[in-house]
């Protein structure tokens, strides 16, 4: 089996997290998306403190893909610098692990 692991990205609106899961999990690069409520983010950008609101994505992967669901992101994107940042799972009910592997498989 495979190393999953978590996928953490944000999103600037509903719409968008709602098709960077679909395109994900679409091509086999995750096998799942929780797309969240709406938070505020606060960060400095370009030498200033903003803050704005957000959606968060947090999907279920393996390690060896978290490249090509990266570049996808970034593809569709509407940030210039999208945040996209993997976790690994250490561990967990071995059965969902297993179909993450088997969702993501080749």
């Amino acid at each position: 089996m495979s190393e999953p692991v978590l996928l953490y990205v944000t999103a600037a609106n509903r719409k968008e997290a709602g098709e960077i899961a679909h395109a994900l999990v679409d091509a086999g690069l995750v096998a799942c998306a929780n797309i969240m409520s709406p938070h505020t983010a606060v960060y400095r950008w370009e030498g200033e403190v903003k803050s704005d609101k957000e959606v968060a994505i947090i999907m279920k992967t393996r390690r060896d893909l978290v490249i090509h669901a990266s570049e996808r992101v970034k593809a569709m994107h509407s940030y210039d610098v999208p945040c996209v940042v993997a976790t690994p799972i250490v561990a967990g009910n071995p059965d969902f692990l297993q179909w993450i592997d088997r969702e993501t498989g080749d």
